[in-house]
Order: C-alpha cells, then structure tokens, then sequence
C-alpha cells in the first residue's frame, strides 16, 4: 500500500506548527518532513525529519540553480520514496515552508508516483485581514524562496488558502466574528476543521482522543483524499468556482456579472480604486479592445496582477473544443449565451467595510457606453490598448 502524504502549508507559522504536531499526536507511526529554506542566501536548505517525540533526523541539501524551491523539489521525492519504504511509519506530513505553496507542492509529489490524501491550510483567523492587506514583498520580509520571487505577502496568502479543501482553524483568543466570516466567505467551500493548542508531544491535549474512538476531524481530513487536477481546475479563472453573495458579520462578498466588455482605458483609470476597494478579488473579465481574451483579475493587499488565460471559447472554432479538458467546456456551457458565447465580467470582492453601492457604480462606469457597444467589434479594437503595458504584450 503507498504511503498517504498529507501537506500542511500556510504563512501562519505558528497554525502550521500546530496543525502539524496535532497530526503528529494523533496518527501512531506519522513523521513529518520539513524543509527550512530560510538558508538559503549560505547556499543550503535544511531538511528535518521528525515525530511526535522530536527530531529523528536533520541534514543539508544544497540549492539547485541557487533556487531554494527546486533543491525542495528535486529533495522531497526521495525522501516520501525512502519513508515509504519503512512499513512503520503510516502517513507523511509534509509541513512547507512559509511561502511554499502547496499546489507546486501537491503536483511534485503525484508525479512522483506518491499519494497525496490531503493539503490543508493552516489559519489565525486573527492574522487573516492583516495577512490579506500586507503587500510587502516576500523578500523584504525574508520569505523569498528564490532571488527572483518576485510575489507578495498577501498574494502568496491567498493562493496558499484558496487552494487547499481544508482549512485548519487554531484556536485564537483574539479572533473575533468578523474575522471567522471572512474566512468563510473567502473559501465558502473549504472544510473549516478546529485545532486546539498544546505542545508537540503531548497526545492527550493534542487530540484529546482515547484508543479505539473515532479519529479526530482533522486526522479525518488527512487522509479523506485529494484530486490533483480538480485542485488546479478549481484555481484557473475560466472554471474557478468563484464565492457567491455573502453579507454577515460585517463582511461582505459582491459579486458583479456583466455582458458588455470594459472600455480599457476608463477601467485601467479605475484600477487603483477597485484594487483596494476590497481585502480580496479575483475573477475572470472582458476588454473592448482585446474582445477574444479572457482575463484574470487577480487582487489583494493593494496590489493587483491581470494576465492573460487564454482565449475565450466563443473565439474558438467548434473543433478546437475537443482539444480542451471537459471542465473547461463545462464551464463555458454553463456561462454560455447566444450572442456572446462565454464572454463576461465575472468579479467578485470580499472585505470588511465594503462599499458596495460605490463598488456597483464604478464598475458599471468603466463599461462600454450604447454608442460604444453598438459600434460593433471591429470599432472596439481600435480603442487605446491602455492594458498593453500591464499585460506585456
């Protein structure tokens, strides 16, 4: 039987630490593999291996292309290989590093012929809006994974969240209602399992399970199986199942559907104001001038990043549709409509305090007026490419 791998990642160290040493406690015969890149700028990435009790083992591995992520890649594999070869241990616990993030993670390891049976997010619902607001670069907080990661806190954070199906949840006394909505509302889909605190070693406060009853949520979550191509489908902006309507707590999520491409130049005008309109937004939209090209709006801490992720499908022909993976039709098909196919503004914003009123009217002034639009796609192309530079095309 292969070894369930199980992957805990998150910039909230100390959640992580303690969703990993929960799994630890609670799973006889579990190890968990960590690979500290914070030494990288010596040259080395430092691997521990370890279990309930403590260390087993600890050693170097050197940088590979003076990148920290790929000696992480090129190092996990063997080592999952070799665990598994020892009946003893029962699940691996791969804890990542602060900015690793766990789809690159989760896609190494299946390629490497292992099994991977969970990723679990590890969260402070107290560290998440500051988390989500922080726009330093991974590097000046010494979080970067290479000297050219060019990501930051909060865009790192979000992906890191987004992408795994579980959240482990620490108990956090300062924690409040709106902060566990915002959770919710930010991955309404995820499984939120609780952590309680203690101290690595300790079973008893870790699980509070005695022998023979059920396994804990989490340990559940562990080994409750995990698709690596649903995962990635979930995350591209043409099928990514975005939230819906939320409003609760003080937090609300917006969602603003359209069928009439953004004029560029009025949009890119606006781009400040509705990057830091909300915590987080993310979503797929439509330019005048490039009205073949899906979009990928993609925002948080003030920041935003907009690329290209590909062509629409109403700009494709019939037999190109054959070559494309069936979600990404199925999505198409679900959003289809006659005259424009799948082509739309999709965006969805989730924050404390927003303005949503000013949201819905700023948006709505950055689409095409009906002169505009009447004109027809050939007059759409010839707008100012004002997106050009963005998009480096």
């Amino acid at each position: 039987m292969s070894l369930p791998v199980v992957i805990v990642g998150g910039l909230h160290a100390e959640a992580r630490r303690t969703t990993v040493a929960r799994l630890l406690a609670d799973v006889p015969g579990s190890v968990a593999l960590h690979h500290d890149l914070a030494t990288a700028a010596a040259g080395t990435v430092v691997r521990t291996i370890r279990d309930a009790e403590g260390i087993l083992s600890a050693s170097e591995t050197p940088l590979v292309n003076d990148c920290a992520c790929c000696a992480l890649r090129e190092d996990l594999v063997p080592e999952l290989l070799r665990l598994a070869g020892d009946p003893a241990t029962r699940l691996a616990v791969v804890e990542l590093w602060d900015s690793v993030e766990p789809k690159a993670m989760a896609e190494v390891v299946v390629a490497g012929g292992l099994t991977v049976t969970g990723v679990i997010a590890a969260v402070d619902p107290a560290l998440l809006l500051p988390y989500l607001g922080n726009g330093d670069d991974l590097a000046d907080r010494g979080l970067a994974a290479a000297a050219t990661d060019q990501r930051t806190v909060a865009d790192t954070f979000a992906r890191q969240l987004e992408y795994a199906p579980v959240l482990a949840v620490v108990d956090s006394p300062e924690a409040d209602e709106e902060d566990r909505e915002l959770l919710a509302q930010l991955h309404p889909t995820a499984r939120r399992v609780p952590v309680r605190g203690g101290h690595l070693g300790d079973p008893a406060g870790a699980s509070g399970r005695a022998q023979g009853e059920p396994r804990s949520p989490l340990v559940a979550a562990a080994f409750a199986g995990f698709d690596v191509e649903a995962a990635a489908a979930a995350q591209h902006p043409a099928c990514a199942l975005l939230p819906a309507e939320a409003d609760a707590h003080g937090v609300t999520t917006f969602v603003w559907h359209r069928r009439r491409p953004f004029h560029p130049e009025r949009l890119y005008a606006a781009l400040e104001d509705l990057t830091c309109a909300a915590a987080r937004s993310r979503g797929r939209f439509w330019l005048a001038d490039k009205p073949d090209v899906l979009l990928h709006w993609d925002a948080a801490g003030g920041a935003l990043c907009v690329e290209s992720a590909g062509p629409w499908l109403a700009s494709l022909p019939d037999a190109a549709w054959e070559m494309l993976p069936p979600v990404r039709r199925a999505a198409a098909a679900m959003d289809w409509h006659p005259e424009h196919g799948d082509c739309c503004q999709h965006l969805v914003f989730t924050s404390p305090g927003l303005d949503r009123d000013g949201l819905h009217e700023l948006l709505e002034s950055c689409l095409l007026t009906d002169a505009e639009y009447a004109a027809g796609r050939d007059a759409w192309k010839r707008l100012p490419p004002a997106f050009d530079t963005l998009l480096e095309v």
